[in-house]
C-alpha cells in the first residue's frame, strides 16, 4: 500500500527540501515529488507541520525503558529495549552488551541470531568489550576483561547475524586479528583502551572503522603524544561515536571534534542504560547499583555508568546547547550512524530505494510519529 506524507519540511539525510512529498510502498521508499504532483490514491499523511527525518539509527544502546541486554540477554531484552527507544525516534539500533563473562556472550550471539527479521528496527549487536584495556575500564568490571584470541574471534564469525560492532583495545589486540575480523564482515570499533597514537594507527590501516565513544575511556591528546583521542580525530577512516549529555564530553570538546571530523566523521550514540526512554532512577549493573541523578547516570564511586540519553536528547543537545544547525545534527543520527555501519545504501536517507522508516519531529524536536519499513508504531513522546 502506497503512503503519501506531506505537510513538513523534509529532511533527506544531508538537507531540508521544502514543499516536497514522501512516496513509500512497504518498506521502502519510491519517490519524492512536489507536493502539488504527489498521487492522490493511497494513504494519504498531512502532517501539519514540523520535519519528516529518516528514523534516527543508535550504534551503542546497553539499555532502556527498565531493561539491561547484560541482565536479558534475550529475544524479548531486545524486544523491550527497542521498543523503549522507539518512542523517541530511535527506529533502528545495536542494542550493545559490556564486558561479561564468555558464557553470557555466547547467549547474547545466540539472542541475536533469533531476533534478526523479528525484532522492528534490529540491526545486530554491539560487544563492547571484554576484549579491551583494563587500565580504560570505565563502568566495565575489570576482572572479566580478556585479550581476544583466535578461538574468540571465530566464535564472534560464527555468532555474527546482521551486523556484528566489536569494540576492541588497538593495544590489547593485534592488527592481524583485526583483519581477520574485517575480512568477515564484522565491524571494528577501537576504545576503552590507553593505546598510542602509532598502535591505534596500525589498528585502523588492519581495517578498523570506528571508534567508540569519543574521548571516554581512552589515551587523551596531548602536544608530546596524541594518544587515541589525536589519532581518531586526525584520521578521515574512521568514524567516531559521540555521548552528547553534557556529561561525557564537553561543549568545547564537542566543538574540536566537529571542527576536526565534521558531521560525516562524527556518529551521536546514546550509550543508554535502563533509567533512559523511562526506567527507572536505579538498576544494577554486575552486582552495582547505578544511579540516576538529573540527567547523568553513576556508579557510587562517581565512574559515569552510560546515560540516560535517548538518541533525540543528544540531537537536542547539539542544537539547543552547543548550537549546532538541526540538519547537521540530525545527520549525526541518521546518515552518519548507517554509514558506520556500512548500510547507507538502505538506511539514514530519504530517496528512492531506501527504508520506508522515518519519524516525523515537532518544530520542538519532539515525537509525533514513528513508521519502520512502512509501519506506523505509537510514538507519544513525553519529553
Amino acid at each position: 500500500m502506497k503512503q503519501i506524507f506531506f505537510g513538513a519540511q523534509i529532511f533527506d539525510g544531508k538537507s531540508f527540501i521544502a514543499d516536497h512529498a514522501l512516496i513509500t510502498d512497504g518498506p521502502v521508499i519510491v519517490g519524492l515529488v512536489p507536493v502539488a504532483d504527489r498521487p492522490r490514491a493511497g494513504i494519504q499523511h498531512d502532517l501539519g507541520g514540523g520535519l519528516l527525518s529518516p528514523g534516527l539509527i543508535d550504534v551503542q544502546i546497553n539499555g532502556g525503558g527498565g531493561v539491561l541486554l547484560n541482565e536479558t540477554p534475550t529475544v524479548k531484552g531486545i524486544s523491550t529495549i527497542l521498543e523503549a527507544h522507539r518512542r523517541f525516534g530511535t527506529t533502528h539500533a545495536l542494542p550493545t552488551l559490556i564486558t561479561d563473562a564468555p558464557a553470557l556472550l555466547s547467549e547474547t550471539l545466540a539472542a541475536g541470531k533469533m531476533a534478526l527479521g523479528f525484532v522492528p528496527g534490529y540491526l545486530g549487536l554491539h560487544i563492547e568489550g571484554p576484549f579491551i584495556d583494563p587500565k580504560r575500564a570505565g563502568a566495565h568490571p575489570p576482572q572479566l576483561i580478556r585479550p581476544l584470541t583466535k578461538a574468540d574471534a571465530d566464535a564472534l564469525i560464527k555468532g555474527k547475524a546482521g551486523v556484528l560492532f566489536v569494540t576492541l583495545a588497538p593495544n590489547s589486540v593485534p592488527p592481524t586479528l583485526i583483519a581477520y575480523l574485517t575480512a568477515a564482515g564484522i565491524v571494528v570499533s577501537l576504545g576503552h583502551s590507553d593505546a598510542r597514537d602509532d598502535e591505534t594507527f596500525a589498528a585502523i590501516e588492519a581495517g578498523a572503522s570506528a571508534i567508540t565513544h569519543l574521548y571516554n575511556a581512552m589515551s587523551p591528546l596531548n602536544q608530546r603524544s596524541a594518544g587515541m583521542v589525536g589519532a581518531a580525530l586526525a584520521d578521515p577512516r574512521v568514524i567516531a561515536g559521540l555521548i552528547a549529555d553534557g556529561h561525557h564530553v564537553s561543549p568545547t570538546a564537542i566543538r574540536v571534534a566537529l571542527a576536526a571530523k565534521g558531521p560525516d566523521g562524527i556518529a551521536l550514540v546514546s550509550d543508554a542504560m535502563p533509567p533512559a526512554a523511562g526506567g527507572p532512577a536505579h538498576f544494577e549493573l554486575q552486582g552495582r547499583t547505578a544511579s540516576r541523578m538529573g540527567t547523568k547516570l553513576t556508579l557510587p564511586d562517581g565512574t559515569l555508568a552510560g546515560s540516560t540519553l535517548t538518541m533525540l536528547d543528544a540531537v537536542r543537545y547539539l542544537v539547543r546547547e552547543i548550537g549546532i544547525d538541526v540538519a547537521l545534527a540530525l545527520r549525526m543520527a541518521t546518515l552518519t550512524p548507517a554509514r558506520m555501519l556500512r548500510l547507507d545504501h538502505h538506511y539514514g536517507r530519504l530517496a528512492p530505494g531506501y527504508s520506508s522508516s522515518v519519524v516525523h519531529l515537532g518544530d520542538d524536536l519532539t515525537v509525533k510519529g514513528v513508521w519502520i519499513d512502512g509501519l506506523a508504531y505509537p510514538s507519544t513522546s513525553p519529553r
